[in-house]
């Protein structure tokens, strides 16, 4: 581990620090001036550097916050500790405008002196992990399996110039993803041009994407290029694409079909040599049933399909897009880059995001701008968040109106262990209606969309909810047995244990009437592709 400085004149607080931080097994080095702390670090490597520096203010040879701006402009994620006496308050404030860790007024307590330094020591380690991986994922940012699907789709399409439809909710990173394939296809040294179909009026898009000639209408004194032929060679970006008007989907289908278009008010047809990447939140397929979207553009735009996770199903991914933001604001606005309490990160994690990643970076230079100390506490966030109902106490109400249905009539216990073996029986827990973000031990409370989903699979109804013990089929009988011999054993797991049972069973049947593709598998028990996936790996089924 590297050595902690210690910055003072003071020969006494010096040596106190270094015996009270030796006995906590924590390496240090001592300076007694500004001077010597920089021609120390001129000459050091990154091993031999300072995992912390603390520092006093006022010393012979130089100031502490002076020496706290040279540090921060050398190593800006370098915490400092600056040490000040009860009368250089107005300094402590400085301090913490310049960067500061934390200040520590003298005289201080020394478990409490410690106590701080170590919780430095463990704020800089964690910033080094995360800067590790920042480094090692510079484009787009997710640990979350749903993000490395997305990661492998992309590396899969690098050679292909092939039109893509992404479809996620608004603020999860579409453009990033089209700008992605862009990047790594064939075309990355040809132009990118992006436009939002829904923010453009319906009169000028025709013009915005086409072009148009000079004198087409009032207003065109030249003739304009379009942003097809701005893209030539590279990628058309068409955002929210479920947005176009009506008749332009047939001019854009005329040029998906033909590569050929014509400018608004011309007669030549002009050659398309330019990728489509078109994006949506929208579910075409209802907006091609309504008939306000052309079933063979559709087919066009589908050839593969890219679905982007929204935040909620990528909750692990939050700390490492928070720290990103938080670093990205602070270059932004040229300030020092805020950190955050492993509290607040709790926080932010159970936070629903219904704005997902674009909702997070805003937060983000929210608090730049606003936390009024360097270290994000959970009372620093903002309204939308502390007022917010945490997900996990929802899942909490969740599994406990779940754990009081199923203490009713012995029934339900009979059915719900017919469940867990049986893929006809009927479920306790309706995977079709789980959220994604839910975790694995919660349980879900919709039994009627989970017979459904039993029925799809099998072909056999599923018994109602409330069905008595006279009424369940014969062939029920032994998996009755089994949860009565289950609660007679005065288990407290019987719930969990059948659930897994049933899940599993659930799930192999499914993957058995669709020869193992887990894509259609997925459908027809109504759940996401990423869950499915999830569910196999938690369950052992591979």
């Amino acid at each position: 581990m590297k050595p902690i400085w210690i910055v003072d004149d003071d020969q006494s607080i010096r040596f106190v620090l270094e015996k009270a931080l030796l006995r906590e097994d924590l390496p240090t080095r001592s300076f007694t001036n500004p001077r010597e702390v920089l021609q120390a670090l001129d000459a050091a490597n990154d091993e031999d550097g300072p995992q912390i520096l603390v520092s006093d203010i006022r010393m012979p040879g130089g100031s502490g916050l002076d020496l706290l701006s040279k540090i921060k402009e050398r190593h800006p994620g370098l915490p400092v500790i600056i040490m000040t006496a009860f009368s250089d308050l107005d300094s402590a404030v400085s301090a913490f405008q310049g960067g500061a860790f934390e200040y520590l007024p003298k005289p201080f307590d020394l478990p409490k002196a410690i106590e701080l330094i170590r919780r430095a020591v463990e704020e800089s380690q964690r910033e080094e992990v995360a800067e590790e991986r920042m480094a090692a994922t510079p484009e787009m940012l997710g640990q979350a399996p749903a993000m490395q699907d997305v990661f492998r789709a992309i590396g899969r399409l690098s050679q292909s110039n092939v039109t893509v439809l992404i479809t996620g909710e608004s603020g999860s990173g579409k453009e990033l993803v089209a700008r992605a394939l862009h990047k790594h296809s064939p075309r990355a040294n040809g132009p990118f041009v992006a436009i939002n179909t829904a923010a453009i009026p319906k009169d000028l898009l025709e013009s915005e994407l086409f072009g148009h000639e000079r004198g087409a209408f009032t207003g065109a004194q030249t003739m304009r290029r379009g942003r097809f032929e701005q893209a030539e060679g590279g990628t058309l970006f068409l955002d929210e694409i479920g947005d176009m008007p009506f008749d332009l989907q047939t001019r854009l289908l005329r040029v998906l079909s033909d590569g050929n278009f014509y400018r608004v008010g011309g007669h030549s047809a002009i050659k398309s040599n330019v990728r489509v990447i078109a994006a949506t939140h929208q579910h075409l397929e209802q907006r091609v049933k309504e008939g306000s979207f052309r079933e063979d553009l559709f087919h066009r735009l589908n050839v593969i399909r890219l679905r982007l996770p929204a935040l909620r199903e990528r909750r692990e991914d939050i700390p490492m897009l928070a720290r990103h933001f938080l670093q990205h604001s602070a270059k932004q606005l040229g300030v020092e880059p805020k950190r955050i309490s492993d509290a607040a990160l709790a926080r932010l994690t159970d936070f629903g995001f219904p704005g997902n990643v674009r909702q997070l970076e805003n937060l983000c230079h929210w608090l730049t701008v606003m936390a009024p100390a360097q270290l994000v506490e959970p009372k620093d966030l903002p309204p939308e968040v502390l007022d917010s109902t945490p997900a996990s106490a929802s899942a909490s109400a969740e599994g406990a109106t779940d754990a009081a249905a199923a203490a009713k009539p012995l029934a339900a216990a009979a059915a719900l262990a017919a469940s867990a073996t049986t893929p006809s029986a009927s479920p306790g827990l309706p995977l079709a209606e789980r959220a994604p973000d839910e975790p694995s031990g919660a349980h879900a409370a919709s039994f009627a969309n989970a017979s459904a989903a039993l029925t799809a699979v099998s072909g056999v109804a599923a018994a109602a909810p409330g069905t008595s013990v006279a009424d369940i089929p014969a062939w029920e009988d032994g998996l009755e047995s089994a949860a009565l011999e289950l609660l007679a054993e005065g288990r407290s797991d019987v719930w969990d244990e059948l659930t897994r049972r049933f899940e599993s069973r659930l799930i192999l049947t499914a993957l058995a009437s669709t020869r193992g593709r887990r894509i259609e598998a997925a459908q027809k028990l109504g759940i996401g592709r990423n869950t499915i996936t999830r569910k196999i790996q938690e369950l052992g089924l591979e």
